[in-house]
C-alpha cells in the first residue's frame, strides 16, 4: 500500500458523532510539516506493505471465498437437501479489523467472517467439516480451531497469510451474495456467538461512516497502533485493547478534530485519554435501542456492565463495551502510558524531541524485579496449538485473580504474546510482571502469597473440554537475574542501560567496589534520579566508593573490580573530573598541593559500557535501586549536607522528597591525601584518592 498524500485543505466536513467538534481550525503550515514527518517515519518503520503483498492476500481471500462457497454446498447435500436446494447454498466471506480498515501492515493477519445459512451450524460443520476440509488442504499451515472462546475462531495461515476467521449462521435459507450487514434485521433469532461474529464487521463498517476524513484515520490509527504495539499495550487477550479498541478510541478524536492533520491528531489522541475520567464511556454516536431483544451495554440496568473499567462502546445495535478484558492492573500501565505519550507530545512541540522517542520500544524484561512464568507443553503440534489457544483465552483470568486475591496492591503487566525456547519441542512461554500498585508501601501491603491463586488458576485451566495427555502448564515465580535468555533477541541479554545519580540538577556517574572500607563522599549531595551506570558492585550493605588519581587537571580512576576484563565504568580513563572553575589552574599535575572542592557533578562518565563482565553485579544493583526510596549516607566531619528533595522517585516517577537523608552517622575519613577536611582536600600525595560511600539502603514510605 503506498504512503498516502497529505489532503490539501478540504472544507469543513458536517458535524459527525454526538458532540459538537472542538475545533475545526484548518492546519498550519507546522502540522503539514509534521505530518510529512510523521508519514516518512511510519514508511522508514515499514508499517505499509508493498503492492505485491496486498495481491497476494486478494488471491488468498478469493480463495477462501471458494472454499467456504463448496463447503456449504457439500454440507447441504450431506444433509439430504434436494439438488436446488442444494444449488443455491452459499456462503459469502466478509473482512473486518486492521484489513477492511485500510491499515494492515506487512505480515499483518486477515480477520475474516463467513456468513452461512441457518442449516449449517457452528459446531458440527464449522468445526467439523470445514475444519477438516482445510486441513486436507497444501496451503494451509497451523491449522488452529479455538471454539470455546468468547468468540470462537478458527486460526491459520493460508499460503502464508494468517487468517482468523469466524462463523455467523443467519436465519435465512439462502445467503446473497450482496448481502449487508448493517440491516438489524438480520440479527433477528440470532445466538449471542452469532450476533458477536457479525459486530466485528458491522462495527468496522460503522467506523469508517463514522469519521469525517478516512485518509487522515487510517493515517492516525496506524501511527497509534504501531506505538502500542511498541509499548507492550496492544493485545486484547492479555487485558489491553486490541484492534477495535484502538480504532474507536482514534475515531472519536477525528470527530472532534475534524479538519485536524494526523500529526495533531496524535498528540490530541493522547492529551486527551490521559485525562479522561474512567470509567466514562468512549462514545462515537448514541447508544442505539432497537426492536430486538438483545442486551446493549447499560450500567444503570445491568450490574455486569457497572463492574466495566474502560468502557469503550460499539457503535452498532446491540451496542456493547468492546474492551470488557480490561483489568485494573492494565487499565494503570495504560494510563502510564498515554501520560507518557501526552509528555512526549508536548516536547515535540517544544522541539525538544522527535517522533522517534514516541515510539522506543517498551523493555519489558528490565522493567521489573519479579515476574510469572508460565509454561505450557504438549506431546505433539495440533496438540500444542489447541491447548495454546485455551491457555490464552484464560491467562487474563490469572491477572484479575491476583488482583482479587491481593486486594488490589499487587499490579500484574501481562507481557502481550508467547516466547519462543527453540531448544525445547512442543513448549511456549508466557511472562507476567509484578510490583507493587504506585501508591502502595511496603509496610502496609506486606509480602504477597499467591501460590493459592496460582494453584486455583492451574486447576481452573486444567478444566480444558478437549485436554489430552501431555498437555501441561506449570506456573513458577521468577527474579529478573533469572529469566531465560531466549526472550531476548538473539538469545543474548543486553547491557543494561546506566543509572545516572543527579546531584545539584547535574548528572554524575560513579563505580561501585564491595571491600568493606568505609568511604565518604567529599561535598553536598543532592540526588534526583538514580539510573544504571555501567559496571557496578552492590548489595545492601556493602559501600560505594570512587578511587581516583589526579593527572593534568583530570581524575582517572580503575574500575576496583580485579577480574572484571571488560571495559567499564572504572577503566583507566574511563572518567574524568575537571576541577571547578577558578581551581583548574592552580591543579596543574599531581605534584599540586593546592586544595580543590570536589563535586561529584563534576565527574563524566566515558560512553563504554560493560557487556558481560559484571553481569550478576549489575543485577545486584539494579534489584536494589529499584526496590530503593531512601538512602542513609554516612558523611565525614567536617561535610556539608544539603537536601532539596527528589524530582522522581526511583524507578517508578513518583514525586518523592528527602530521598537522601542525614541520619546523624557520622564517621571518620580514613585520608589518603594530606588533609583532614574531605570538602576542601589538599592533593599533593602522588595518587590521592576520593572516596565516598552509601552504607545502608531503606525503602521508602512514599
Amino acid at each position: 500500500m503506498a504512503m498516502p498524500k497529505l489532503n490539501q485543505l478540504p472544507p469543513p466536513p458536517p458535524r459527525i458523532g454526538m458532540w459538537e467538534p472542538i475545533s475545526t481550525a484548518q492546519p498550519a503550515e507546522l502540522d503539514m510539516s509534521r505530518t510529512r514527518e510523521l508519514q516518512k517515519f511510519m514508511e522508514y518503520a515499514g508499517l505499509y506493505e508493498n503492492g505485491e503483498e496486498s495481491l497476494k492476500r486478494q488471491e488468498v481471500l478469493g480463495r477462501l471465498d471458494q472454499i467456504v462457497k463448496a463447503w456449504v454446498k457439500k454440507v447441504t447435500e450431506a444433509k439430504g437437501y434436494n439438488e436446488e436446494m442444494v444449488e443455491e447454498a452459499n456462503a459469502v466471506i466478509f473482512t473486518f479489523g486492521s484489513y477492511r480498515l485500510g491499515v494492515n501492515g506487512p505480515g499483518a493477519d486477515i480477520d475474516t467472517l463467513c456468513v452461512g445459512p441457518r442449516h449449517v451450524t457452528r459446531e458440527e460443520d464449522f468445526f467439523g467439516e470445514l475444519q477438516r476440509m482445510l486441513a486436507e488442504l497444501p496451503e494451509v499451515q497451523e491449522l488452529h480451531p479455538v471454539p470455546d472462546a468468547y468468540v470462537p475462531v478458527m486460526k491459520f495461515k493460508f499460503d502464508g497469510v494468517s487468517i482468523d476467521l469466524l462463523y455467523a449462521k443467519l436465519g435465512l435459507w439462502v445467503i446473497p451474495d450482496d448481502l449487508d450487514l448493517s440491516v438489524p434485521t438480520l440479527l433477528q433469532d440470532l445466538d449471542e456467538k452469532s450476533v458477536l461474529s457479525l459486530n466485528g464487521s458491522r462495527v468496522t463498517d460503522k467506523i469508517l461512516h463514522m469519521v469525517p476524513n478516512v485518509q487522515n484515520f487510517q493515517t492516525t490509527l496506524r501511527c497509534i497502533r504501531y506505538w502500542a504495539k511498541q509499548r507492550g499495550v496492544y493485545s486484547n487477550v492479555a487485558g489491553f485493547l486490541g484492534g477495535i479498541n484502538w480504532a474507536i478510541l482514534v475515531a472519536r478524536i477525528c470527530q472532534l478534530y475534524p479538519t485536524a492533520l494526523p500529526s495533531l491528531l496524535v498528540s490530541r489522541f493522547f492529551k486527551l485519554y490521559s485525562q479522561w475520567r474512567w470509567p466514562n464511556p468512549v462514545l462515537l454516536c448514541p447508544i442505539e435501542g432497537g426492536s430486538l431483544v438483545l442486551p446493549s451495554w447499560d450500567p444503570r440496568r445491568n450490574f455486569r456492565d457497572r463492574n466495566d473499567l474502560m468502557p469503550i462502546i460499539t457503535p452498532v445495535y446491540p451496542c456493547t463495551n468492546s474492551s470488557y478484558n480490561v483489568s485494573s492492573s492494565t487499565l494503570c500501565i495504560m494510563q502510564q502510558e498515554f501520560q507518557r505519550g501526552n509528555n512526549i507530545c508536548e516536547a515535540m512541540d517544544a522541539s525538544v524531541t522527535g517522533w522517534n522517542t514516541l515510539f522506543e520500544r517498551f523493555l519489558f524484561f528490565e522493567a521489573y524485579k519479579n515476574y510469572l512464568q508460565i509454561d505450557i507443553t504438549a506431546r505433539k503440534d495440533v496438540d500444542l496449538m489447541n491447548w495454546q489457544g485455551w491457555v490464552e483465552s484464560r491467562l487474563r483470568l490469572l491477572t484479575s485473580k491476583i488482583e482479587r486475591d491481593t486486594r488490589g496492591m499487587l499490579q500484574c503487566h501481562p507481557h502481550p504474546g508467547e516466547c519462543l525456547d527453540k531448544s525445547k519441542r512442543f513448549h511456549r512461554c508466557y511472562f507476567m510482571g509484578l510490583q507493587r500498585k504506585p501508591g502502595v508501601c511496603a509496610q502496609e501491603g506486606g509480602p504477597f502469597d499467591i501460590r493459592f491463586t496460582v494453584e486455583e488458576f492451574k486447576n481452573m485451566v486444567g478444566m480444558y473440554t478437549f485436554k489430552k495427555p501431555g498437555m501441561w502448564i506449570g506456573v513458577c515465580h521468577i527474579k529478573r537475574n533469572n529469566i531465560p535468555l531466549f526472550v531476548f533477541p538473539g538469545g543474548v541479554r543486553p547491557a543494561r542501560p546506566k543509572r545516572v545519580a543527579r546531584e545539584n540538577g547535574a548528572a554524575a556517574e560513579v563505580d561501585e567496589a564491595g571491600d568493606g572500607k568505609k568511604r565518604k563522599i567529599d561535598e553536598s549531595i543532592t540526588c534526583h534520579k538514580l539510573r544504571k551506570f555501567d559496571c557496578v558492585l552492590r548489595t545492601k550493605n556493602t559501600p560505594l566508593a570512587v578511587e581516583a588519581k589526579l593527572e593534568n587537571s583530570s581524575i582517572t580512576g580503575r574500575c576496583p573490580i580485579e577480574d572484571c576484563s571488560q571495559s567499564c565504568l572504572g577503566n583507566e580513563g574511563s572518567f574524568k573530573f575537571s576541577p571547578p572553575v577558578g581551581a583548574s589552574s592552580s591543579v596543574s599535575g599531581s605534584s599540586s598541593s593546592t586544595a580543590v572542592v570536589i563535586l561529584a557533578s563534576d565527574i563524566v562518565p566515558a560512553p563504554s559500557v560493560c557487556q558481560q563482565g559484571c553481569s550478576e553485579e549489575h543485577d545486584r544493583f539494579q534489584d536494589d535501586a529499584q526496590s530503593m526510596g531512601e538512602v542513609q549516607p554516612n558523611f565525614g566531619e567536617g561535610t556539608r549536607v544539603e537536601n532539596e528533595g527528589v524530582r522522581q522517585g526511583v524507578a517508578t516517577g513518583r514525586d518523592c522528597s528527602n530521598i537522601f537523608r542525614n541520619d546523624g552517622g557520622l564517621e571518620e575519613l580514613e585520608p589518603t591525601a594530606p588533609s583532614s577536611n574531605v570538602a576542601s582536600a589538599s592533593y599533593g600525595a602522588q595518587k590521592p584518592l576520593i572516596k565516598f560511600n552509601f552504607t545502608s539502603l531503606v525503602r521508602a514510605n512514599c
